[in-house]
């Protein structure tokens, strides 16, 4: 039996309990709907817009701060390797920074921006910042020194160098800091969307609470379910397979 066989006989499985448990249950369909229900929502969003809106927002400003983040990250990470005192300093920072949990800034985020789309693309950012930069510090110091000394000796140096030595070689542990850094951003917007409001998939997750919909609640968790699967199994996960299969590394 393959892997996605049983995937989808275990997934079945659950859907054939939860739909016999809802219609089971003493509690009202507001509390536990069924199955049924939660995928009519689903799909009633999908065709008028409401959910599709909501994706679409939610993945622009998942873009637009994780791209941020990557940048940032990469420019810190090769500050760090390049310095020592950067390390010392800056990189003893980013260490104590990175165990602070990214929707404990989003009240610092409302004092500075305002309760906006600002707020939410800084804790997106901030979210994944921190992974980004130790994950490329950690790949740029990783290079083997055989690479760097035979470079050298060919006369590389300074940007060329880093072009053509650093950066090629360390792309296997950035690429697996881009997959923890994204699930780190992904968790942020949905945090950040569902304090902040202004449209996203958090916002509708929390429109679904005030309005007592728990199929619209359920139907809005189970697309954040997909899309962060999809982009981890299909997207980054792949990523890193071919980079590390043509790296030699696997």
């Amino acid at each position: 039996m393959t892997t996605f066989l049983r995937r989808t006989l275990f997934i079945g499985l659950l859907a054939v309990i939860w739909e016999v448990t809802s219609r089971l249950s003493s509690l009202p369909d507001f509390m536990f709907p069924t199955l049924t229900q939660v995928l009519q929502t689903l799909f009633s969003g999908i065709i008028s817009g409401q959910i599709t809106v909501a994706i679409v927002t939610s993945m622009i400003r998942l873009l637009i701060g994780f791209s941020i983040a990557v940048v940032i990250g990469v420019f810190l990470g090769y500050l760090i390797w390049r310095s020592k005192l950067v390390e010392d300093t800056l990189g003893f920072l980013i260490t104590a920074l990175q165990s602070i949990p990214s929707i404990v800034w989003f009240p610092l985020a409302i004092i500075w921006f305002g309760l906006n789309n600002f707020s939410i693309l800084f804790i997106v950012t901030i979210g994944a910042t921190w992974t980004m930069t130790i994950s490329a510090t950690s790949g740029f110091k990783n290079v083997p020194a055989l690479y760097q000394r035979v470079a050298k000796t060919l006369g590389s140096s300074g940007f060329h160098f880093l072009r053509t030595v650093i950066l090629p070689a360390s792309v296997p542990q950035i690429i697996s800091g881009l997959r923890i850094a994204w699930a780190f951003s992904w968790r942020a917007l949905m945090a950040g969307e569902l304090l902040g409001g202004g449209g996203g998939l958090g916002h509708l997750l929390e429109t679904g609470r005030s309005l007592g919909q728990m199929d619209l609640v359920i139907s809005v968790m189970i697309i954040i379910g997909v899309i962060g699967t999809i982009m981890d199994n299909l997207v980054f996960l792949r990523l890193e397979r071919n980079v590390q299969k043509k790296w030699g590394i696997s």
